[in-house]
């Protein structure tokens, strides 16, 4: 009589908690930088003549990491691709959360003049460099021990730290409003959620520490499978896919920042609602970001991660359709209907993205392929497009906001249909392309 056959997840548990671990204080030292961009961080380190323009400063501070971290990619990428996963992955998160933990020390501009926004700017680029490594050794760390045709579902496994990272962000926001006045948060009590990050960081490296290496990645050390300089190898022969794994990320990105820092900002400050109210709104519509990631997870390895993230592209275009009629509808049921909706997508965007971009590039670059495609993407969609949408409110404009959606979801249904990757076999032996 044989055996049964051990389940998939049989032994992975480690691996998966270290990959969502490290995704959740991403996200999370991510949204409470966007959420406090949005709230005080533009009467706090930027003067201007008008709150329009300190909180555009204040977006232009959050995408300051953007460019810094393609910087990270290459850095990390190139020792991810040299000694492997999980050293690297470790050096991200510890970069990552020594950079947020210092925001909160860093003095207000009524302190320390023009001093204090250009130390704001620098931790910031700090936090960008560290995430430049992260998403892409995090989605390599599931994808690569994945069993074959699992390798979606691992992967949208660690894409849940988005949801919880947003979880975390909110509830201590939603907290603070609810136990300081506002005059005690903008003096001293924004500070406390960047001080909170350490613990998630705390416990992110000690789960880091405790996995062992991907098989994939000890297949090719094994075969000498291992190139000098990963960069130069994903430009000169993988160049196209890279360009074409950038725009298939760009959606992820808009509809991740317009749904959420972006709406926060413009519904409170120009729209007038409640600043509790629509934090509460936004951790409803979360629940539907973790129902898209798990939905989209189990389609990917079904139907191919490619389809997946081409629907959610085509939703993404939708979306931008009717996001400004939400939004201005008057009506906070409908407003949090149009977020319920537009996180739903976001799922279905990031849920299948990171098998897909693995499927782009041979292990001995991924690792420098993945997290390029990932952060060049994430310029597009996660720095220019909210402080675009942010300069449109500025000039009287926030109602075409709308249009960039529909140009995101675009350019990511261009990126799922020009790249071309291979079938990959994960398995102990190595992938190939």
């Amino acid at each position: 009589m044989n055996a049964p056959k051990p389940h998939p997840m049989r032994g992975k548990s480690r691996v998966l908690l270290a990959a969502l671990m490290g995704t959740a204080v991403e996200f999370y030292d991510f949204f409470i930088y966007g959420t406090a961009a949005a709230l005080v961080f533009g009467p706090l380190f930027f003067p201007a003549a008008s709150a329009a323009a300190q909180t555009l400063l204040a977006f232009a501070s959050f995408g300051i990491a953007f460019l810094a971290r393609p910087v990270g990619a290459v850095v990390f990428g190139h020792f991810g691709d040299r000694i492997g996963r999980k050293s690297t992955l470790v050096a991200s998160l510890l970069t990552m959360g020594l950079s947020t933990f210092a925001i909160a020390l860093l003095p207000t501009y009524a302190v320390a003049g023009w001093i204090a926004p250009a130390l704001l700017c620098l931790m910031r680029f700090g936090q960008g460099f560290g995430l430049g490594g992260e998403w892409g050794g995090a989605a390599l760390l599931t994808a690569e021990h994945a069993p074959a045709g699992w390798e979606s579902r691992f992967v949208s496994v660690m894409q849940l730290g988005s949801p919880i990272g947003f979880f975390a962000a909110n509830g201590v926001f939603l907290l603070l409003g609810a136990l300081l006045s506002d005059a005690q948060f903008m003096a001293w009590g924004w500070r406390i959620p960047f001080i909170a990050s350490a613990v998630l960081v705390a416990i992110g490296l000690y789960v880091r520490l405790r996995i062992e290496e991907t098989p994939q990645f000890r297949a090719a050390l094994e075969r000498e499978d291992v190139v000098r300089v990963p960069f130069v190898e994903i430009v000169s022969r993988h160049g196209g896919h890279l360009v074409a794994g950038a725009a298939g990320v760009v959606a992820t990105f808009a509809v991740f920042y317009i749904a959420t820092s972006f709406a926060l900002a413009l519904a409170v400050a120009e729209l007038g609602y409640d600043r509790q109210a629509i934090l509460v709104v936004q951790m409803i519509a979360n629940c539907f970001y973790i129902a898209g990631i798990l939905m989209a997870g189990h389609l990917a390895d079904r139907t191919g991660p490619a389809r997946v993230l081409a629907g959610g592209a085509i939703a993404t275009a939708l979306v931008g359709l009717i996001f400004e009629a939400g939004m201005r509808s008057g009506s906070l049921l409908l407003l949090g209907a149009t977020l319920c909706a537009a996180m739903l997508v976001l799922g279905f965007n990031n849920g299948p993205l990171g098998s897909w971009l693995a499927s782009l590039f041979p292990v001995r670059s991924r690792y420098t392929g993945v997290s390029l495609a990932f952060n060049a993407g994430g310029i597009l969609g996660g720095a220019v497009v909210p402080f675009v949408a942010q300069l449109l409110v500025v000039r009287g404009l926030s109602r075409t906001t709308g249009v960039l959606l529909l140009l995101a979801g675009l350019a990511t249904l261009a990126g799922t249909a020009f790249a071309r990757p291979a079938r990959i076999r994960h398995t102990i032996e190595g992938t190939v392309h």
